[in-house]
């Protein structure tokens, strides 16, 4: 009942709010990347939403225009030079998933959730877990997304192609934890997961998520 209902009326008036008090910050925020970088406020990407439908993301624009394209494409690594100066500021501090309230407020995304991912990191995951990653709306914030708030250090920190180590050693993970969240879906879940995140952002060497939740899957060698 959670899910279907409150979850969604929990969503829609928290986003609201959020996006009243966020108005004020906005605005400086786009007048400084309209006159810096390539001159554009917003980033509107194809991602894949709830039940494998497509929807268009909202993100501040952190990097050089075409960034998919270029370079390692999807994944962004440390000191990624597609990256922009303000934009580097923008990602350590989230504040560029913050247009993403407009996803939520229109129903494309919740505020806890499974990220949305690009098609090329979708088909990263087994059949099984595509088939499953999204039985909830993807959201601004998640259990991976808690887990993986500092992913770029395993894709700099390795010799092959990080399309490759996601593939075999994060995706499987992410999908794990994906699975765990939807077999333990609750308001009180969702709250926690709102604290870890704010948590994650003042203290982002925390390991708090393993201590409140004690039963989500172990992490794999590779990643520790």
């Amino acid at each position: 009942m959670y899910q279907r209902f409150f979850k969604r009326l929990f969503d829609f008036i928290v986003s609201l709010i959020a996006l009243l008090i966020s108005v004020p910050f906005f605005i400086p925020i786009c007048i400084i990347l309209l006159c810096t970088g390539e001159n554009e406020v917003f980033y509107f990407q194809k991602r894949i939403g709830h039940k494998n439908s497509w929807f268009q993301i909202w993100k501040f624009a952190t990097m050089v225009k075409n960034s998919s394209q270029i370079g390692t494409g999807s994944l962004t690594v440390r000191n990624d030079p597609r990256v922009l100066p303000f934009g580097k500021f923008l990602r350590k501090t989230k504040i560029n998933e913050l247009p993403q309230i407009v996803n939520i407020i229109k129903g494309d995304m919740s505020i806890v959730g499974p990220r949305p991912l690009m098609e090329v990191d979708f088909k990263k995951f087994s059949p099984q877990v595509q088939a499953q990653f999204y039985n909830t709306r993807p959201g601004l914030t998640g259990i991976a997304s808690i887990i993986f708030r500092d992913e770029q250090k395993y894709y700099s920190n390795i010799l092959s192609d990080p399309h490759e180590f996601d593939k075999k050693n994060i995706a499987p993970y992410k999908g794990k934890l994906e699975i765990w969240y939807q077999n333990n879906i609750s308001l009180t879940t969702d709250l926690i997961l709102v604290f870890l995140t704010a948590w994650a952002i003042i203290a982002p060497q925390n390991d708090l998520v393993y201590k409140v939740f004690k039963d989500l899957p172990e992490l794999p060698e590779a990643l520790r």
